[in-house]
C-alpha cells in the first residue's frame, strides 16, 4: 500500500485523467448501448412455473409483454365514446412493435372487458419480441402511452398498466432523492471538516466512482438480467459507501498531518492503515453481496453483481483518486484556523481530546447498565419482525399520481379487488375430453370456495392436454387473506376436488407466493453463509475467536432491529401516512438483499473499530486500555460516517418507489443503531466484560489462518 500511495501521490495529474477517461468512455459506451434493464425471473420447480409453461406451451399463448389500456367514462358503451376508444385502439394496432390489441368491443370479449356498470373498460395490448419486454425497446412503450393519452379528455379517461409500462415510466437512477442524500453528506462533510477541499475530495471520488460503476453496470445489463431498481440500489450503496470509505482515508491523512507528518507521508500513512482496512471492508461487503448467489434465484443475480461491482469501483477510486487528489490539495485538507493552530502550537493527537474519551471512559465504568440497556432497545424494535408478510408489491402501491396506479385502482373499481390478482388453475387432462367432467367438478368445488368471487368454466386447450379455469379472488393481490386462500386451494380444495388430475395453482399473484416461499426456505442457509464468511475473514485479521462471533451477534441484533422498523411502516402503516408509503407486504427479496447490504455495512464499522483497539492491545496488551482507546480514536469518524449513510439511505424515501424507500428506511435505520448503540454501547461495553478473551484463538487455528494485516500501526 505504501508504494501504491506513494506513486498516486506523485503522479495525481494522470490518475486523475485516468478515472476521467474511464467515466468518459463507460459513460458513452452505456450511453450508446440504451438500457437493459429487465425485471424477469423465473422459478424453476415451483407450482406457478409449471402452470405458466403449462399455459404457453398447450395454449399458444405469446411469452411475451402484455399491457393494458384502461378506459373510464360514465358509459364506455355509448356510441361517441365507443367510436373514438376504437378509433386509439387501431392507432395503436399500427405502432411499432405491438403484435395485436384485444378491444373490449370485440365479439365475445364484453364480460370479460367491460364493467358490469360499463363505467370501465380495457384492451389488452400484446407487444412483439421473443423474450417478456427485454426486446421490447422503450421507444415502443413511450409511443404506446402517448397514443392512448391522445384519447383523454371530453369524459373519457385513459390509462395504462403492465410491466412493460410500469419500466417506461419508473427510470432507473437518477432523481431528486440523490441529489437530496448528496448534498445531505456534503453538510455533513463540511461541519466534520471545515474545509471546502476536504469537503469536496470524497464527494468527488464517490461521484466518479459511482459514475464509472452505473456506466458498467449498463453495459453489464446487455449480458444478463438486471432489475429495473439495481441502479437505484446500487446508487444508494455507491454513494453511502463511497462518501464513507473516502471519509475514513482523509480524516487518517488529516490526523497524520495535524501529529506533524508531511502530505506526502500522511497520505502514504493514511493508505497504509485505513487504505488497508478499506479494501478489508469493502472486500467483506462484495463477499456479503455476492452470497446472494448461493440462493439460486436468478432474479437477484444481477442485483447483487450490480451493487458489488459499484463497491469494488468504489473501493478502488478509495485507495487510488483520493491519494491523487490529497497530493493536489496539499495542506489546504486542514482548515485555515487548524494549519495555523499546527503552525503556532505543533504537532498534537487529536485522539486524546474532545467527547469521545470521555465517553468512552464511561462506557468502561458503566459497561454492565450499558450493554444491557442497548440490548433492551434492540431486542424491542426487533419485535415487530416476528410478524414480518413477505409477498411482492404491484402496482397498487405505485405512486398514486402515476398512470400505472390510477389503470389499478379502475380495474379493481369496475372489476372488483381481485381482478388484478385472478388464479390461473390448470389442470392435466391426459384424457383429453374424457377428463372435462372431472375439471368441471373441481371447477364447481372452487365455486363453492369462501374467498374466491367468481370463478370460469373450464376451457380445455386445443390439443386436449390440459383445462384451464380462471378464479378470481374476493380480496386484493397483497391481501394476507389472498396469500392463505392460495394456501387453502392446494393444500385443502384441490386434492380433495380434482379426481386424480395433476392441479397446478398459478398466476402473478401465485407467482409472487412462490418466490417469497422460496426465499423464505432459503433464507437460512444463506444467513449461515454470510456469517460464516464473515466470522473467517474478522478472525484472519484480528486473531480472535470470540471477536468474529460477538460481531456475527451484533450484525443480527442490527438486521433483527431494522426488518422491525420495516415492519413497522410499511406492514403495519405506522408513519405510513406521514412518509407517504402505501402499507402491504414486505418484499420478498428484501430480508436476503438487507442482510447481504447490512452484514457488509456492519462489517465495515466494526472492522473500523476493532482495528484500531487491536493495534492498541498489540502495543500494550492491556484490553481495557485498548477498548477505551480504540472507541475515542474512531468514535467521530464512525458516527459521522454513519450520518452521512442515514442521509444518503433516507433521502430515497423521496424515489417514488416502494421497493426502494423500504431499502432507505431499513438500512438507514439500521445504520443509525449500528453505529450510535451498537458500535458506540453494546460492542465496546461487551468488550469490557469479556475482558483479555476477546484476542483468545486456539493455537491449531493461529498456525492453519493465514495472516493478514488489516490496518498498520500508527505511532
Amino acid at each position: 500500500m505504501r508504494s501504491l500511495a506513494r506513486w498516486c501521490f506523485r503522479n495525481k495529474f494522470v490518475v486523475l485523467a485516468i478515472w476521467v477517461a474511464a467515466l468518459l468512455v463507460l459513460g458513452g459506451l452505456s450511453a450508446s448501448a440504451g438500457s437493459g434493464y429487465t425485471d424477469s425471473f423465473s422459478l424453476p420447480g415451483t407450482e406457478s412455473t409449471t402452470a405458466l409453461n403449462l399455459l404457453t406451451d398447450n395454449f399458444n399463448t405469446e411469452s411475451t409483454d402484455t399491457n393494458q389500456v384502461v378506459f373510464a367514462a360514465d358509459d364506455v358503451t355509448d356510441p361517441a365514446v365507443q367510436a373514438r376508444i376504437e378509433k386509439t385502439l387501431a392507432a395503436i394496432g399500427k405502432l411499432p412493435h405491438v403484435e395485436r390489441v384485444d378491444s373490449p368491443f370485440a365479439e365475445g370479449a364484453g364480460a370479460r372487458q367491460i364493467a358490469k356498470d360499463k363505467t370501465v373498460a380495457f384492451a389488452n395490448v400484446h407487444m412483439d419480441g421473443e423474450q417478456p419486454i427485454a426486446d421490447v425497446p422503450k421507444s415502443a412503450y413511450d409511443k404506446l402511452i402517448s397514443t392512448a393519452e391522445g384519447a383523454r379528455g371530453d369524459g373519457l379517461q385513459v390509462e395504462l398498466a403492465g410491466n412493460g409500462i410500469q419500466q417506461a415510466t419508473q427510470q432507473p437512477g437518477g432523481g431528486p432523492s440523490e441529489f437530496i442524500g448528496f448534498i445531505a453528506a456534503a453538510i455533513v462533510l463540511a461541519i466534520a471538516f471545515g474545509s471546502l477541499w476536504a469537503t469536496l475530495l470524497p464527494l468527488f471520488t464517490a461521484v466518479l466512482a459511482l459514475g464509472c460503476g452505473l456506466s458498467l453496470n449498463g453495459l453489464l445489463a446487455h449480458l444478463f438480467n438486471i432489475a429495473t431498481f439495481a441502479p437505484t440500489l446500487a446508487t444508494l450503496i455507491g454513494l453511502g459507501v463511497g462518501i464513507d470509505y473516502s471519509l475514513f482515508v482523509v480524516t487518517r491523512h488529516r490526523n497524520a498531518i495535524t501529529a506533524g507528518r508531511d502530505p506526502e507521508a500522511a497520505c502514504i500513512r493514511a493508505l497504509n492503515t485505513s487504505g488497508r482496512a478499506v479494501l478489508f471492508a469493502g472486500a467483506t461487503v462484495i463477499v456479503a453481496l455476492l452470497g446472494l448467489l448461493v440462493l439460486g434465484v436468478s432474479f437477484l443475480n444481477g442485483v447483487a453483481v450490480a451493487s458489488a461491482v459499484v463497491v469494488l469501483v468504489t473501493m478502488t477510486a478509495a485507495v487510488t483518486l483520493i491519494p491523487a487528489l490529497l497530493g493536489m490539495f496539499g495542506m489546504k485538507v486542514l482548515s485555515r484556523k487548524e494549519r495555523r493552530r499546527l503552525e503556532a502550537e505543533g504537532p498534537r493527537d487529536p485522539k486524546l481530546d474532545g467527547f469521545w474519551p470521555r465517553w468512552a471512559q464511561t462506557v468502561q465504568d458503566h459497561r454492565l447498565p450499558f450493554a444491557l440497556a442497548a440490548l433492551l432497545v434492540m431486542l424491542a424494535l426487533a419485535v415487530p419482525a416476528l410478524s414480518l408478510r413477505l409477498g411482492s408489491s404491484d402496482a397498487g402501491q405505485d405512486p398514486a399520481g402515476t398512470t400505472t396506479r390510477k389503470a389499478y385502482d379502475l380495474l379493481a373499481k369496475g372489476f372488483g379487488p381481485g381482478f388484478n390478482g385472478t388464479f390461473q388453475i390448470v389442470a392435466r387432462t391426459p384424457n383429453g375430453k374424457a377428463d372435462l367432467p372431472k375439471v368441471q367438478q373441481l371447477a364447481d368445488a372452487l365455486g363453492k370456495t369462501a374467498g374466491l368471487a367468481s370463478v370460469s368454466p373450464p376451457v380445455q386447450s386445443p390439443n386436449g392436454k390440459i383445462a384451464l379455469i380462471e378464479a378470481r379472488p374476493s380480496t386484493a393481490p397483497q391481501d394476507a387473506a389472498t396469500s392463505r386462500l392460495i394456501d387453502t386451494l392446494r393444500n385443502d380444495v384441490i386434492p380433495k376436488s380434482s379426481a386424480g388430475l395433476p392441479v397446478y395453482v398459478g398466476g402473478i399473484t401465485a407467482i409472487f407466493d412462490d418466490f417469497a416461499g422460496v426465499l423464505t426456505d432459503k433464507l437460512p442457509l444463506f444467513i449461515f453463509v454470510i456469517v460464516l464468511l464473515g466470522c473467517l475473514l474478522l478472525m484472519i485479521a484480528f486473531r480472535s475467536l470470540l471477536i468474529p462471533l460477538t460481531a456475527a451477534v451484533m450484525n443480527l441484533l442490527a438486521a433483527g432491529a431494522a426488518f422491525g422498523v420495516v415492519t413497522l411502516v410499511f406492514q403495519e402503516g405506522f408513519l405510513a401516512g406521514p412518509l407517504g408509503v402505501g402499507t402491504g407486504p414486505i418484499e420478498a427479496f428484501l430480508p436476503v438483499m438487507m442482510l447481504a447490504i447490512l452484514f457488509g455495512l456492519s462489517m465495515d464499522y466494526q472492522v473500523f473499530l476493532v482495528s484500531r483497539m487491536h493495534e492498541e492491545w498489540m502495543r500494550t496488551g492491556d484490553n481495557s486500555h485498548s477498548v477505551r482507546i480504540g472507541q475515542a480514536a474512531t468514535g467521530r469518524v464512525i458516527t459521522a460516517a454513519a450520518t452521512i449513510m442515514i442521509l444518503v439511505f433516507g433521502s430515497f424515501l423521496l424515489a417514488g418507489q416502494r421497493v426502494i424507500a423500504e431499502f432507505g428506511i431499513g438500512l438507514a435505520s439500521a445504520v443509525l443503531l449500528d453505529a450510535f448503540i451498537l458500535r458506540t454501547v453494546l460492542v465496546p461495553a461487551t468488550m469490557h466484560l469479556i475482558g483479555d478473551r476477546n484476542w483468545w484463538l486456539p493455537r491449531g487455528l493461529d498456525r492453519v489462518l493465514p495472516r493478514l494485516a488489516v490496518e498498520g500501526a500508527e505511532t
